[in-house]
Order: structure tokens, then sequence, then C-alpha cells
């Protein structure tokens, strides 16, 4: 019976993983020939651990301890490993800390994380998770996708604020999604955590989909006093990510 649950669970993973926009329960009993009963005490099991999530119309998407898990990996494998000394000699040029990070549905999941020898106020390490509306790197994914698919994401989401500059009035974040959509990098200006300013741009890969962002953080005052030289390094460093990925 445990090798049954256990091969369904893995057959319930790549089902979801082939199916983004989410299925119900009884979605997943039909498509995997599961009796609703038992799928729905795994999806249970699954849901109260993290490795699956829900959205309001009760579909079920991958979870985010699923890419929490998968960030070792990451770091040895196709764009971690990719990122990896590019991000190091972004940051040996900078002087501040680099991310990289993916999109989880509705947060950003950071995968490498590089220290420079300035300290940044920032409690973000890899496997961790924060929103996309608040985060340079989520506002970087936002920025790049369609209205429809930011109006879909807002629809699902509450604009809740983390510190007193966190944009929670979806017109006004909107219009600033717009400028760095023009600009091609996102801004969170203590947005997330007091004292932190990040800037953040998107990579793409060989089938042209935003895959990953990367960004750099650390104090407000010597960010914005060295801001468009790192901006160009940071494109710099991302282009070459994506040209490597055999994106653009």
């Amino acid at each position: 019976m445990e090798v049954k649950s256990a091969y369904r669970v893995l057959k319930i993973f790549e089902l979801l993983s082939k199916n983004k926009s989410g299925l119900t329960i009884a979605d997943i009993s039909k498509k995997l020939d599961i009796p609703q009963s038992s799928t729905s005490n795994l999806i249970r099991t699954l849901y109260s651990s993290g490795y699956v999530a829900r959205d309001e119309a009760k579909k079920y998407v991958l979870g985010v301890r699923l890419i929490q898990l998968g960030s070792v990996a990451m770091e040895s494998f196709d764009i971690g490993a990719v990122a990896k000394p590019i991000l190091q000699k972004l940051t040996q040029k900078v002087q501040e800390t680099a991310f990289l990070a993916i999109r989880a549905q509705y947060e950003v999941v950071y995968i490498l994380k590089i220290d420079s020898n300035r300290s940044a106020n920032t409690t973000a390490q890899p496997g961790y998770h924060r929103p996309l509306y608040n985060t340079g790197l989520g506002k970087a994914f936002l920025s790049a996708m369609t209205r429809e698919e930011q109006e879909k994401i807002f629809s699902n989401i509450e604009l809740k604020p983390v510190t007193k500059h966190t944009i929670t009035d979806k017109n006004v974040l909107i219009r600033q999604l717009e400028q760095f959509k023009r600009q091609g990098y996102a801004i969170d200006d203590e947005e997330s955590e007091y004292g932190l300013y990040c800037i953040g741009t998107t990579i793409s890969t060989v089938d042209k989909n935003i895959e990953a962002a990367i960004s750099i953080s650390g104090s407000k005052t010597r960010i914005i006093s060295n801001k468009e030289a790192i901006i160009e390094d940071m494109f710099d460093a991302a282009n070459e990510i994506s040209r490597k990925l055999g994106g653009k």
C-alpha cells in the first residue's frame, strides 16, 4: 500500500507540473484513474505539508516546499550552475549582494545568494520564498507579464504592507510595473525590508520564456549612489546568463 501511495504521489507531481493553472481533486482523480477518496487523502497530506498549494477556485498546483527541496539541486543544475560564476563576478565588481530566483506561482523562491564584503540587511537565503509584489525580483517577474497575467496574480493575492513603504494600491503598483517594463529593471525601495534597496531584472531561456531573475541588493544609500553603474553591470550579467542558456 505504501509503495502504491508513493507511486501515486509521484504521478500527481508529474501531472501538476504539466498543468500550471491547477487542477481540482476531481480532475486529478479522473486523469490518473485514482479513486477520488484516495486522491483527496493524498492531496490533503501534500497540502498540509506545503508540497501542493491551492487557489481560490480550489485548484491545486505544485507547492513551494518542492522548490525549497530542489534549491540545492538547482544550484548545480541548469540556471543555477550557469548563473553562479557570473553572479560571483558581478558581486566582486559592484561589491553588493547578488541573488538568483525563480517564480513559484505567486512568490519568488531564492536559488542562489552571492554575498559581497559589504553587509546587506536582508534575511533572504536560498530556499526562502517572498511575495512577488514587494520584492525587486518579484516585480521584475510581474513587469515582464501581460496585463491579463498580472490581473490573474492580483486576484489571488492580498497586497499586505510588509513595511510602511510597501505598495498596497493595485493601480499604483500596475503603473509602476509599466515603468519597470519600459526600463527593463524593477526596484524594491525598502518595500520588503527596511534599509534594503534592490534592483532586479529577468532572464530568458532557450524557449524565450522568463524562467529566472537576478538582483543586486544592499544599503539604500550605497546602491543609489552607484545606481547607473550597477544597473549596467547587472544587465551585462543577465544577458550573459541568457546567452549561455540559449536565450536573448
